[in-house]
């Protein structure tokens, strides 16, 4: 597999063409940023701990029956995945509440929520990636119905299995985004999951162990990653 031109480059990752239309190349780089990408900064390792974070997860996921782009580890901070078409919308839930749901309701952090929510976010920098429902999506062009009900489904399946292996770490997921894309007529769970992506805290002091503690200053980051992905069983040295 031959990695070509450079396709895309995120706030945190950099995706890149192959010699094969159907897979493309994601690199995890050290870049770490925090409210539409106002915040920036480069912590070392992170790109190889996000990189196998996410190749650790979607093969636990996909050993679910949850279909998802991820083929192989390439090296440290690349991966090799399918070229997906790619829904311009965030699917999240949220078990606990927390960040923006907190703010919007005034409601106070760490309540259990029952059942979880899900919600609906466009990708849209430039707007602050505005909460929207899915008549949005779909009068919009977004995405079909069917397919934001597929994901809409996967996402919960997520947090099913998910829960059950942070909680095995004694931890708690507290809520996460997800994107999808389509892949010759399938929904995939595409982008990655890593604690970039979610909240995650300890079940017992309730320390927070994602990316919650660069955006409040609270240090340690890398570290806290590194002992979520040990707590459920990845070697990063490996």
């Amino acid at each position: 597999m031959e990695k070509r031109q450079e396709l895309y480059a995120g706030k945190a990752k950099s995706v890149f063409r192959t010699d094969d239309p159907d897979k493309m190349v994601l690199m995890f780089r050290d870049d770490t940023s925090a409210f539409d990408g106002k915040r920036i900064e480069q912590l070392d390792r992170k790109g190889m701990v996000n990189n196998k974070f996410n190749a650790f997860i979607m093969t636990k996921l996909q050993e679910a029956g949850i279909p998802t782009h991820f083929e192989a580890l390439l090296s440290d901070n690349e991966s090799l995945v399918k070229n997906l078409d790619m829904m311009p919308v965030e699917c999240v839930v949220r078990n606990v509440a927390a960040g923006s749901l907190c703010r919007r309701l005034g409601v106070e952090e760490g309540i259990t929520l029952t059942p979880p929510t899900f919600e609906l976010f466009l990708k849209n920098d430039a707007l602050g990636d505005p909460m929207i429902n899915e008549s949005h999506v779909e009068s919009f062009g977004w995405a079909k119905a069917d397919d934001l009900a597929k994901a809409k489904a996967l996402t919960y399946k997520v947090n099913d299995v998910l829960k059950a292996i942070f909680a095995e770490g004694g931890m708690i997921l507290v809520d996460y985004k997800l994107e999808f894309g389509l892949y010759k007529g399938e929904v995939l769970l595409g982008d990655e999951f890593s604690p970039d992506g979610c909240r995650l805290w300890d079940a017992q002091t309730k320390e927070k162990l994602d990316k919650d503690r660069f955006r409040q200053g609270l240090g340690g980051v890398i570290e806290a990653y590194e002992d979520v992905g040990r707590r459920i069983g990845i070697d990063f040295d490996a």
